[in-house]
């Protein structure tokens, strides 16, 4: 649904533990920063100014977190507030709250609630090295072509507004250019600045998911979708943020929650980042 709030809207990725890591900030219509994390550096460095105050924010939140200060976290968690572990679990805001222990940082998802920048998402990926093979990124996990009714055409959601509906046909526009293996019509919706995080893979930016479309195009390899089976839609201004579970029904692979990150451009819906954690 519509959320009320600022036009802001940011997204975190980081991993200190791996060679590739990206901290990414996404702050819709004002601006938009890449923030880079070396492996030996222990704290990002902001790229624009304007984004100090969200990052003051996430900082907050883990120390606070490692200081089990309830109070503290309480007041930077939405209240629509989720926390997915690297096993895929869910959480709830009073379930986190419970057990400050629980929370590891991987996707941290922000918006800004009331003047005040609120996690509203923490997600954990346990993404493999980027010097893992990209055999990794097989496409052998989702339906055939062709066998795409839900999320092609159908999703188990009831948009509740025009902006919805709009995130909702870009969404489905994506998966249907990855079902068709039309790179180019893929990349009209999806920002330059797009990562793809997915369990046991290293992370896939644009320009090698796009690599990888066209080479499912020229082997007839089968298209990476799942089902949506449960779904969850906020809109905030122009960001929005989009939470499924999703399963390739008869297939090896695992069901994978997902978060996808979205921002509007010049009246247009762009997917930012997308990060798949495997249930176990």
């Amino acid at each position: 649904m519509a959320a009320s709030g600022a036009v802001k809207f940011a997204g975190f990725a980081s991993r200190p533990a791996v060679r590739w890591t990206a901290l990414v900030v996404i702050a819709a219509v004002v601006s938009i920063a890449a923030f880079a994390l070396p492996k030996a550096q222990t704290k990002a460095q902001p790229i624009a100014a304007d984004d100090a105050a969200v990052v003051a924010a996430d900082s907050a939140l883990r120390e606070a977190m490692r200081g089990a200060d309830k109070g503290a976290v309480r007041r930077l968690l939405a209240l629509q507030f989720s926390f997915v572990d690297a096993d895929g679990k869910g959480y709830t805001r009073k379930e986190v709250l419970g057990d400050l222990k629980r929370v590891a940082f991987f996707l941290d998802v922000w918006v800004k609630q009331k003047g005040a920048w609120r996690a509203l998402l923490i997600q954990e990926v346990p993404i493999a090295d980027a010097e893992t093979t990209a055999a990794t990124t097989s496409s052998a996990e989702g339906p055939q072509a062709g066998d795409c009714k839900n999320p092609c055409e159908t999703l188990p959601y009831r948009v509740r507004s025009a902006a919805e509906q709009e995130v909702v046909n870009t969404f489905q526009a994506v998966i249907k250019a990855i079902v068709a293996h039309d790179a180019g019509e893929w990349a009209k919706h999806v920002a330059d600045e797009f990562v793809l995080y997915a369990s046991g893979r290293p992370p896939v930016p644009k320009t090698d998911r796009i690599a990888a479309i066209e080479r499912q195009k020229e082997t007839g390899a089968a298209a990476v979708v799942g089902e949506v089976q449960t779904m969850r839609l906020a809109v905030y201004g122009d960001g929005a943020v989009m939470t499924t579970t999703d399963a390739a029904p008869g297939e090896p692979h695992p069901p994978y929650r997902a978060a996808r990150v979205w921002v509007k451009r010049g009246g247009q819906w762009l997917l930012a980042l997308s990060a798949h954690t495997d249930t176990k």
